[in-house]
Order: C-alpha cells, then sequence, then structure tokens
C-alpha cells in the first residue's frame, strides 16, 4: 500500500512565501517523478512543478522565478517552495507521484489549500 501525504499550505498576504511537502511511503520500488498541481475554483488541474526520479525539473510558465521544487530522495519527499506569491496563485494544491511499485502507478496526495489574500 502506498501513501502520498502532504502538508503545509495555508493563507498568506500578497508577495509572501509558502512552502509545501509531499512524502511518499509505501512498498515503493523507485520513483520516476513527483511534482504539484493546483487547482483553482472553475478552473482545470493544472501542472506546477514537477522533479523526476534523475533531478529534472519543470515548471508552469507562471511560476517559473517564484517557485522551486526540491527533493529528498532518501526520504522519498518533494517539497514546494513558493515565493512572491499572488492572488492568482490561490487553488487546492495536490502532490503527484508517478511511481514503480508492483507496476507503474500514478498516485494522488488528499490536496492542500493554499490562499493568498490580504
Amino acid at each position: 500500500q502506498v501513501q502520498v501525504v502532504e502538508s503545509g499550505g495555508g493563507l498568506v498576504q500578497p508577495g509572501g512565501s509558502l512552502s509545501l511537502s509531499c512524502a511518499a511511503s509505501g512498498r515503493i520500488v523507485s520513483i520516476y517523478a513527483m511534482g504539484w498541481y493546483r487547482q483553482a475554483p472553475g478552473k482545470q488541474r493544472e501542472l506546477v512543478a514537477r522533479i523526476t526520479g534523475t533531478g529534472s525539473t519543470n515548471y508552469a510558465d507562471s511560476v517559473k522565478g517564484r517557485f522551486t521544487i526540491s527533493r529528498d530522495a532518501a526520504k522519498n519527499t518533494v517539497y514546494l517552495q513558493m515565493n512572491s506569491l499572488k492572488p492568482e496563485d490561490t487553488a487546492v494544491y495536490y502532490c503527484n507521484a508517478d511511481l514503480q511499485v508492483t507496476a507503474r502507478f500514478t498516485y494522488w496526495g488528499q490536496g492542500t489549500q493554499v490562499t493568498i489574500s490580504s
């Protein structure tokens, strides 16, 4: 059984910073990639940032230069440092894990709310 558990999030003023973390646990053979998606009310879920098992990263254009994804491979954990936050960053943020277990599976966390408001 695999679990993907997020932590972090909350309410911050525009221009502020927040950090999210996501840990995958269970019978994981290897990690293809882990990443963060977000979904704002009335909008589709979109990729925010992703990091592969080899450390390659990609970001949504809207967060480049403001957000940084990193990982601790030994802990099967990824982090998202979010700086210079804007009201349009407000969304539920979901962790996504592309894992090799008994086969290749994709897992989602439960989501964490990020609200940017003064």
